[in-house]
Parts: structure tokens; sequence; C-alpha cells
């Protein structure tokens, strides 16, 4: 069988051999994990929180998230970076979305894979680690048809980094 050749007569092997790939600058690629704790009581849900030791964003709350290895799945990602920042692992996540809005991380041009996961209360016992200071569950409520992220009752929607309070929001209308 002939090998198929493009327009300008190379074999995928000749075009491959002479492909420059710093002809388009590359995201960085991450995943960031939303997990759900739920109450058998009915009330509303909980999202794992976790506080920042480093910068960017240092102090702040952000989900547990970070940033793909080379040669690694971006499911991976998420399930590694999860059990690096709060141990938890084990857990079965579904896509949230792709979240790649210009400036949503200040380091660069970052496009990040959200997933979710939804735990029972006691299920999961997170602890803080890697580039975790602490971890914190915040309760989960609906508002004028908004979700509002509380800790101890007060409203954290503007404490959470990057933009995390858009794809909290995004999962919570998935669960």
């Amino acid at each position: 069988m002939q090998e198929k050749r493009d327009a300008n007569g190379l074999t995928e092997a000749e075009f491959l051999a002479q492909y420059d790939d710093s002809m388009y600058p590359h995201p960085s690629l991450t995943a960031d994990v939303v997990i759900f704790r739920t109450h058998d009581d009915g009330s509303s849900p909980d999202v794992l929180l976790i506080r920042r030791k480093n910068h960017p964003c240092i102090g702040q709350l952000a989900l547990p998230g970070g940033f793909a290895e080379k040669g690694e799945t971006i499911e991976t990602t998420a399930a590694r970076e999860l059990e690096e920042e709060t141990g938890v692992t084990g857990l079965e996540m579904k896509l949230v979305g792709i979240y790649s809005r210009p400036g949503r991380d200040p380091r660069g041009w970052t496009v990040s894979a959200a997933y979710t996961a939804t735990v029972k209360e006691g299920e999961i016992r997170p602890v803080a680690g890697d580039d975790a200071r602490e971890v914190c569950w915040a309760s989960v409520q609906e508002q004028y048809g908004q979700a509002i992220v509380c800790i101890d009752g007060k409203c954290v929607n503007d404490e959470l980094a990057f933009d995390h309070y858009e794809i909290i929001s995004d999962a919570y209308r998935c669960i």
C-alpha cells in the first residue's frame, strides 16, 4: 500500500520530522476537583476547599487541583492532585467542563479540566498536604438562582481563587 502524501508531497513521517511545534503557543494544562458532601438530613451540600499555601493567590480558598505532568492523562492529574492536596483517593469523578478564559490564572495561559464527585458525610477524611495549608468544608446554597459558598455563615464567593467560584457553580448545577 502506498503511503499517503500531503499537498507538499510529504509522507506523515517526513512531515513530522520537519514539524516545528514552537510555531504554536502551548497552554499549561491543569485539573480542578469539586467534591460535594451530602447530608442524610437533606440539607445543602458542602464543597471541599483548600487554603493555598503558595503563590499565586496565597492564603485564598481554592479547589484542590494543579498542573498535569508530561505523559499523564488529565483524569490522572485530577486524581493525583486531589490525593496530594487532601489525601482523598478512590473517587469516581465526572467531567464538569473545560475552563480557558484568558487571564484565569496570573501565571499565564492555563486551561483546566474540572471534575466533580459526591460523597456522603463521613465517607472521606481530607487532610491538608502539598500546596494546601488547610482543608475545609463550605456549605453551598442556592439563592436567587446563584450558588452561595459559605463558611460559618459568611459568604466566601469573592475569596475563592482563580475562577473557582464559576467552576463550583457549574458543578453545583450538575448535582
